[in-house]
């Protein structure tokens, strides 16, 4: 077993401290958010057989990328 943290991880912790700062205003955590989303999908493209424990299945990421494009 590596010491190497998942791909996004660091995403992954800034989103659920800011959730945990911003209980009742998540919306706040929008930017946060899109940073880890970018990060999946950027590892998703490089190795499109990857897997983190950070990130949603590439459908998801996909689908939610989509949704919330700039």
């Amino acid at each position: 077993m590596s010491n190497n943290p998942s791909p996004c991880q660091a995403q992954a912790c800034n989103l659920q401290d800011c959730l945990g700062k911003n209980t009742y205003h998540p919306e706040k955590c929008d930017k946060v958010l899109r940073q880890l989303y970018e990060c999946c999908q950027e590892m998703y493209k490089a190795h499109p057989r990857s897997e983190s424990s950070a990130c949603p299945i590439p459908s998801v990421v996909d689908r939610w990328m989509k949704d919330h494009s700039k």
